[in-house]
């Protein structure tokens, strides 16, 4: 059975799975699903298009599914889902989609630290980390595994590849590609994320043409085009390989740059 305290507030049509917790000066709106094993704390604001999975867990002060911060936003039916096991920290802001049927989405077992904010048609992967303090602006795509370091923000449309690192307290202008760290003033290449791929399970083989792949992308003389027609021509089409590949060739808002002084540096893997 749920447990709701009684003074929170919730509107008729609210959907609430079983077992879910409620606590008190929690205000849902009508238009709300909430799945089962769910940990709403205090005085969380959950407004209409919310729609939460399986076991996730909301902190205190927190706003889900608030209306985008977009000037074109005329009020159109928009939603935002939590897919299930991801936990919500405290004061954190999450903004449903913009333009009728929006959305935006964050995946599975995703954990959101306090004061971040997710704008309208952000979508994020499963297992992300954004730490105290990102900020995403409308339209940012972050895939599964990466971990964005605090004080971030990152500009509209920018795309985050997955298992990459983006250090703490820079700026996210451009597209930041799989498997790397990327820090600096400008935000640039700044090695491999050669410590989560291992802990991830990614093999040694596997690792190094990933490295080799972005010694063509970010440390030599090609540019960009060039360098990706050389990856096609010279490494094995591995599923590494491929992402690479696919990410940049789809970048609208160009790759970050490299920086030679990191590609050689011998702790990358």
């Amino acid at each position: 059975m749920s447990e709701i305290h009684k003074t929170a507030i919730i509107a008729d049509g609210a959907q609430i799975g079983q077992n879910v917790r409620i606590d008190p000066y929690a205000v849902i709106d009508g238009d709300v699903v909430i799945g089962d094993g769910c940990h709403i704390h205090s005085s969380v604001r959950i407004y209409s298009g919310a729609r939460l999975g399986n076991n996730v867990e909301v902190f205190p002060s927190t706003t889900i599914a608030a209306v985008p911060q977009d000037l074109k936003f005329g009020g159109e039916r928009t939603s935002l889902f939590i897919d299930d096991n991801t936990v919500i920290r405290e004061f954190v802001s999450l903004h449903r989609g913009t333009g009728e049927g929006g959305e935006t989405r964050i995946g599975k077992n995703c954990l959101i630290m306090a004061y971040a904010h997710v704008a309208h048609d952000c979508l994020i992967g499963d297992n992300v980390i954004l730490a105290n303090s990102v900020n995403l602006a409308g339209h940012v795509e972050i895939e599964d595994f990466a971990i964005l370091g605090g004080v971030l923000p990152v500009h509209q449309f920018v795309r985050i590849g997955r298992h990459c690192m983006v250090g703490g307290g820079f700026r996210v202008p451009k597209d930041v590609p799989p498997y790397i760290m990327a820090g600096g003033y400008p935000l640039a290449y700044a090695g491999l994320n050669a410590i989560g791929l291992r802990r991830r399970g990614f093999k040694r083989e596997d690792i190094d043409s990933i490295k080799q792949a972005y010694k063509f992308l970010f440390a030599s003389s090609m540019n960009t085009t060039q360098a990706l027609k050389h990856i096609s021509e010279h490494l094995d089409m591995t599923e590494p390989i491929q992402n690479i590949l696919e990410f940049a060739k789809l970048s609208k808002r160009g790759l970050l740059p490299g920086r030679s002084r990191y590609s050689e540096d011998p702790q990358d893997v």
